[in-house]
């Protein structure tokens, strides 16, 4: 049993303080818009660009009114909103209509009715692929129903954007969190997203990292119709992150940013809020395979609990790896604190959102495979279909 802590543990610390050590010399060259010197107007030879912001909402009739009001009170003078109204069966549509006939749109406001979804197409792809169509921007902006923007946002991340001659830009952002159960579980996200992803290589044209966030995908139109527009991830339930993919692997410059407070969100009421929105994507991000779904739980669940686990069982300087690991888990929730507003004490429910995160994985499956696809927003997507439509 020694021999087993001395491997496992051994192999939890090395992995985990190499990602610290990666994290602690990349993470500050991911750019922060809201410094001062973002603080300014994008420089192009042909002046402003024109950008169209894309909103596609599905029965999001308690939000669509503050979202569409923060867009529409961007201080960019060169923008167009089209608000798309997915077959809503509340009152979605409506608001839409009387904001946009409202005088405080300024004229900025459009909004298209989808009434039916073609074969073949996700309800959110081809809401985003009906409005690019309409969109006369230079840039196009993909944003959710459920975010919130200051109004130098668009301002700021242009200027970042052209300065940096980036085809495709992230804004990362900040997530409104209310519970303990939230901040938990966002917390544990977090963690695994900067282990996975690594946000400081995006930027490097020789690595694959790639990123996509569905609060703020601003792509340049000419890269956009490149890659094949939203027609290329017309059945990707992970469409955000493949958007990032594609555009990465075809050779086009992506950037990440933070900014604090210039794009808001709450994701989900509760842990278990969160654990149901996730049911839809996770069986997805392992492209559908049972096999690879169980191999990434029994991973999750060595990866982040055998660290707390093993400074228990294990005796003497058999744990000395375990509390590496534990120590690097705590250092990585220590420098999300200032960005995530989540307090590091919350590293000890590590263990707690890791068996939560892989339950929820297994959960995707099962209910994915049970259903035989995937129900989102009211409407089921055929498994086989989705398997098709993979990027």
């Amino acid at each position: 049993m020694s021999l087993f802590h001395w491997i496992s543990g051994g192999l939890l610390g090395a992995g985990w303080f190499s990602r610290v050590v990666a994290a602690a010399l990349g993470m500050p060259d991911v750019a922060d818009i809201t410094e001062p010197q973002w603080d300014r107007w994008p420089e192009t030879p042909s002046g402003l660009p024109r950008v169209g912001i894309i909103v596609p909402a599905r029965n999001e009739e308690n939000t669509i009114d503050g979202v569409l009001r923060s867009l529409v009170s961007l201080d960019y003078p060169n923008l167009e909103v089209i608000a798309v109204n997915d077959r809503s069966t509340d009152k979605t549509g409506e608001h839409m209509d009387q904001f946009a006939a409202s005088p405080t749109t300024k004229g900025r406001l459009h909004v298209v009715h989808v009434k039916e979804l073609p074969q073949g197409w996700l309800g959110k792809t081809h809401a985003m692929w009906t409005a690019s169509q309409q969109a006369t921007g230079d840039w196009l902006l993909f944003t959710d129903a459920d975010v919130f923007f200051r109004p130098d946002t668009l301002r700021r991340a242009l200027a970042y954007a052209e300065s940096e001659k980036a085809d495709h830009l992230v804004l990362f952002p900040t997530m409104q969190m209310e519970t303990p159960g939230e901040r938990m579980m966002i917390a544990f996200f977090q963690t695994m997203f900067l282990f996975g992803h690594r946000p400081w290589k995006v930027a490097d044209a020789k690595a694959k990292d790639h990123m996509g966030v569905g609060a703020f995908n601003l792509i340049r139109r000419s890269t956009y119709d490149s890659i094949g527009s939203y027609k290329a991830l017309r059945m990707e339930v992970l469409d955000d992150m493949k958007l990032g993919k594609v555009v990465k692997e075809a050779g086009f410059a992506q950037r990440n940013v933070f900014g604090a407070d210039l794009l808001t969100l709450r994701w989900a009421h509760g842990a278990f809020g969160i654990v149901n929105n996730l049911t839809k994507n996770f069986f997805a991000v392992m492209s559908f395979q049972w096999w690879r779904t169980v191999a990434a739980a029994v991973a999750l669940t060595f990866i982040n609990i055998m660290p707390f686990v093993g400074i228990w069982f294990a005796a003497g300087w058999s744990r000395s790896g375990y509390i590496l690991a534990v120590a690097s888990i705590f250092s990585i929730y220590v420098g999300m604190a200032n960005r995530s507003h989540v307090p590091a004490y919350y590293c000890v429910l590590h263990p707690v959102s890791s068996t939560l995160f892989v339950y929820t994985l297994l959960r995707s499956m099962f209910v994915t495979l049970r259903d035989g696809g995937v129900t989102w927003r009211g409407t089921k997507y055929p498994l086989d279909e989705l398997r098709k439509g993979l990027v």
